[in-house]
């Protein structure tokens, strides 16, 4: 097929599926009756002890999610990273979903091969197999061979754009019909969130935008020793075939899979959490499809980073530089217990309406967060938190801005990607000490502007409980804490002499006025605080850390 698909167009597709309604009306249903019966029977057996009984039940739900095709898997493997939702012997059968579904005839993707790049696969290629190596939502992939060496040709499932199309206008038609009825206030804006969806899949069925998209994406790690991005070989691409060089690496998909391999899976999740937060709070482009298919843990690296190869570029999105800051203020906030300032922050994202009365949530989110970000980082239960605010969502009007549909999609499944590696996995432990680095060293006004929220109060006193519990995060739960003194160290020194730092002094010198006398109770803390953290013995060993790391 030449030339561009058409973007997706909520009133345009829904006006061409109406006027089809010998397509139309069969589809819907079909999906009503599927799920209806997948509902029954999930009502019935679900709670079975009968080993056998799950065992058919999961290869039911299977064979359900692939049998209405692309859309729906799409759906099923977001929860097929999810170990703590979803019981295993169903993970198992859902695991499936991300490279193994059934294939495709052969002699099709080698018609889509010739019909794309003008010329047989066996032309093209040096090697060219009979079979696929792997099958996923929406294409398979083939080892094949030229110059001695190996690529992956990815070759699209045929009448994709059909199906796609067709069946998000549905899912859109039946989510804003079914809203109503939705829990959790999120049927408030479900059209909203599947148009999103939408959109995304439309991007991701674009094998060259695909192909941009992974060039973007490299450009990015470029300077990251631990993340391999496949080059990718222009030649071979096309609208729906694309072609990269191959990558021999383990998936992140199973503990066990790596130990065989002398793999240490920490070191794996650690790259994996990072190389997240990055894309989100430094580049503000990420990769929203992070499943353990899509991941690759590679040979290499050391016991405190693995090196981890990225794949499939076609689900990826953005999140602006403003909503990143607004997010950073949010765990500040959290972190200070502000819970009205967090409120804010909820309403500034769009979670909350301009109308919402913000004091009537400053109580229930205490309940929720109070405590939750203690001293002992290592102790926070996510998913704890996550079961008490959907109580919250369900009775204040919460909703999920549609574009942040995607980033809680990518965040969901890497911390499920985790969690399958290590059921103990708190993501905090990781994410914690990169948010407190970044407040520490970044040197941009608006990062500098939040960090003198943590470090003075509204009066303008300092807080050295919180600068305290601050390095304690960075330095107590980070494992390369040598290594990070001196770029803290830089960073301080470089705003104490800025004109931001103007500030900064002034409020270090009111802090030893109170009640109109002087008080160096604050100052002595704060002194042995800086004497302790960063002392000469400290700063040498973070300097041999630095040289070692760059040899």
């Amino acid at each position: 097929m030449k030339g561009s698909y058409s973007k997706y167009s909520a009133k345009d597709d829904l006006i061409w599926l109406i006027l089809r309604p010998w397509i139309f009306i069969p589809r819907v249903l079909y999906i009503l009756l599927t799920f209806i019966f997948l509902f029954l029977r999930i009502l019935f057996q679900g709670n079975s002890k009968n080993k056998n009984v799950q065992k058919n039940l999961s290869k039911y739900l299977f064979d359900v999610i692939t049998d209405l095709g692309p859309c729906f898997i799409k759906l099923g493997q977001a929860f097929s990273t999810r170990p703590d939702l979803v019981r295993q012997d169903w993970l198992t059968e859902l695991t499936k979903l991300q490279d193994n579904l059934p294939a495709f005839d052969h002699k099709i993707a080698l018609k889509i091969i010739e019909e794309e790049l003008g010329a047989p696969a066996d032309e093209l290629f040096e090697e060219f197999p009979d079979s696929p190596i792997a099958s996923a939502s929406l294409g398979q992939v083939y080892k094949a061979k030229i110059n001695n060496s190996y690529l992956a040709v990815k070759v699209q499932r045929p009448n994709l754009y059909f199906l796609i199309r067709r069946d998000v206008v549905i899912l859109r038609f039946l989510g804003t019909f079914l809203s109503p009825l939705l829990p959790l206030n999120i049927g408030v804006g479900i059209g909203e969130i599947i148009d999103e969806f939408g959109r995304a899949l439309f991007d991701e069925i674009d094998y060259l935008k695909e192909a941009e998209n992974a060039l973007r994406f490299a450009n990015l790690f470029k300077e990251n020793p631990n993340i391999f991005i496949p080059k990718l070989e222009k030649q071979f691409s096309s609208k729906r075939i694309i072609t990269t060089s191959w990558i021999d690496g383990v998936k992140l998909r199973d503990r066990a899979l790596l130990e065989e391999n002398n793999l240490i899976p920490a070191s794996f999740i650690k790259t994996c959490v990072i190389s997240g937060l990055q894309q989100l709070f430094e580049f503000g482009y990420f990769h929203a499809d992070p499943h353990p298919g899509n991941m690759f843990a590679l040979r290499g690296g050391n016991a405190d980073c693995g090196n981890l190869a990225y794949v499939d570029f076609g689900m990826m999105d953005t999140i602006t530089n403003s909503d990143r800051l607004t997010l950073i203020k949010a765990i500040v906030h959290i972190i200070n217990e502000e819970y009205y300032l967090l409120a804010e922050d909820f309403q500034k994202l769009g979670f909350l309406t301009k109308e919402q009365d913000l004091q009537k949530l400053v109580e229930p989110l205490k309940e929720v967060l109070g405590g939750s970000f203690g001293a002992e980082v290592g102790n926070f239960n996510l998913k704890n938190v996550t079961d008490k605010f959907s109580k919250l969502m369900y009775s204040y009007p919460f909703r999920v801005p549609s574009r942040f549909a995607l980033i809680i999609r990518a965040v969901v499944s890497q911390e499920g990607l985790a969690l399958r590696l290590d059921p103990e996995f708190k993501i905090l432990k990781i994410a914690y000490p990169y948010i407190a680095k970044k407040l520490l060293t970044d040197n941009s006004e608006e990062i500098l502007d939040i960090l003198l929220e943590v470090v003075f109060d509204k009066k303008g006193q300092i807080q050295i409980e919180k600068v305290e519990s601050l390095l304690n995060i960075l330095f107590k739960d980070s494992e390369n804490i040598n290594s990070d003194l001196i770029p803290v160290a830089n960073a301080g020194l470089k705003l104490f002499v800025s004109k931001k730092g103007s500030e900064v002094r002034k409020n270090l010198l009111l802090s030893l006025i109170k009640d109109e006398k002087l008080e160096f109770t604050d100052a002595k803390k704060l002194l042995a605080l800086i004497r302790d953290t960063f002392s000469p013995l400290n700063i040498a060993k973070s300097a041999v850390q630095n040289i070692i790391s760059t040899v």
